[in-house]
């Protein structure tokens, strides 16, 4: 037979236990965050600097890099290679030469800011990578992860109940048992009056009303996975994902101005002019975050009506003042940074080499478009601390002769964003 036993020494020792470690407690919810000190893994490096030129499995703008290391003449060429191809180039290297001129003598980006072992990483990812098997059940939804904290709530919840009925059946048999044996039973304090529970459960709820408020506050503002609907359904992924459009064809302004700009009906219209109907229903299905399949073909008479164009006698629209007949479009914008932020999409894009995919995510995979990354200030603080800059044979940073000798020296291997004033508060806002 089971017994209840009490030790109210045990009780007052957790008591204190629990109040001498509250502060602590606190302090580790509210402020640990282990993802911001977790190291870029080769999937993320590959998606943020190959996935726009490269695919592990099929030639794309570049070569299928499964494997791409064993055609290397070297590892230190690879390396050599994937920083700066194009210094390999004009110096004559004859395998450099070749693969350049194999692919139409189209330049690689240069990546001088990848370590090492960031490089190693990509490879080891790619050499890995393996061909998703298409699901059989019908597509649904957007692709994203599914979100199973509630599950693990609802089943931790059952568990405690579980515990709770047990506990009360045990008592309940308990005190039966001492009945019968003539043993006198413990009065017993009902939970709702017992100092101890009261106290732990004061604590608890503290803590865990101080975490909700503090880490609401820290988000608010915030957009991340923000999905909007928009007046015509666009994919990315059949775009810039399965046809191969270059991001900056038509966010021309990414690499030379601040902002990346939307694209206007006018440049749309140089392809549409010529495709004006979706054929890839079979292979490629449009279905909405909602499971709602969309007609492709009729998102570009929609087009078609914005433009102003005719698709049947192919030529625009014309109204009562002889001017082509166009309707405003007005895109929902997604990503959105604060009144008091300055960001140059030029800045990052033209000089630091930066990939659309490091801050936007994997758009050439997205049908509709999401906010990928926080955009959170710490969010962008970490990058530069991570991010290296194109520091050798650069003019502008001559005035940092501290670290061009270290690097001569080799004591370091680069210069990180954050060791040139990316942390100043000044940069960003002013």
């Amino acid at each position: 037979m089971f017994k209840l036993i009490i030790v109210p020494e045990s009780l007052k020792l957790l008591f204190r236990l629990c109040c001498r470690n509250t502060f602590a407690l606190i302090f580790i919810l509210l402020l640990s965050d282990s993802s911001a000190f977790a190291a870029p893994d080769g999937k993320t490096l590959f998606q943020s600097n190959c996935a726009s030129c490269h695919n592990p499995l099929k030639a794309a703008t570049g070569p299928a890099l499964q494997n791409i290391d064993k055609s290397f003449p070297s590892k230190e060429w690879g390396y050599k290679w994937i920083h700066n191809s194009q210094a390999l180039v004009a110096a004559g290297d004859k395998d450099a030469v070749a693969i350049f001129e194999k692919y139409n003598k189209i330049a690689m980006t240069a990546f001088p800011q990848l370590s090492n072992e960031e490089i190693d990483a990509i490879l080891t990812y790619v050499d890995e990578f393996k061909a998703p098997v298409e699901a059989k059940t019908e597509v649904s939804g957007t692709g994203k992860e599914e979100d199973y904290t509630s599950l693990y709530v609802y089943i931790t919840l059952a568990l405690l109940v579980i515990v709770l009925i047990l506990w009360k059946v045990n008592q309940s048999l308990t005190r039966a048992a001492n009945e019968k044996e003539g043993i006198q039973n413990i009065k017993q304090i009902p939970l709702r009056r017992h100092k101890a529970i009261i106290a732990v459960s004061a604590i608890l709820i503290f803590i865990m009303a101080g975490y909700w408020f503090v880490n609401g506050a820290v988000n608010e503002g915030r957009q991340q996975n923000y999905q909007p609907l928009q007046p015509i359904y666009y994919s990315h992924q059949v775009h810039a994902g399965i046809n191969q459009v270059n991001c900056l064809y038509c966010h021309a302004g990414a690499e030379k101005s601040r902002q990346a700009m939307i694209p206007s009906t006018n440049v749309c219209m140089n392809c549409h002019k010529q495709i004006n109907a979706y054929t890839d229903n079979e292979k490629h299905p449009l279905i909405t975050a909602e499971g709602v399949k969309i007609d492709g073909t009729k998102e570009i008479q929609k087009l078609y009506q914005y433009a102003g164009w005719d698709p049947e006698k192919k030529k625009y629209i014309l109204n009562d003042k002889g001017e082509i007949a166009t309707k405003r479009l007005e895109w929902v914008k997604i990503h959105n940074l604060p009144d008091h932020v300055y960001f140059n999409h030029s800045q990052h894009v033209k000089v630091g080499k930066v990939q659309c995919q490091r801050c936007h995510g994997p758009v050439q995979e997205m049908d509709e478009v999401y906010q990928f990354a926080p955009l959170s200030m710490g969010w962008c603080i970490n990058c530069h601390r991570q991010t290296e800059v194109q520091f050798k044979n650069n003019n502008y940073y001559t005035i940092f002769e501290k670290y061009h000798n270290e690097i001569k020296a080799g004591k370091r291997s680069g210069v990180k964003v954050a060791e040139i004033g990316g942390l100043e508060c000044q940069k960003c806002h002013y």
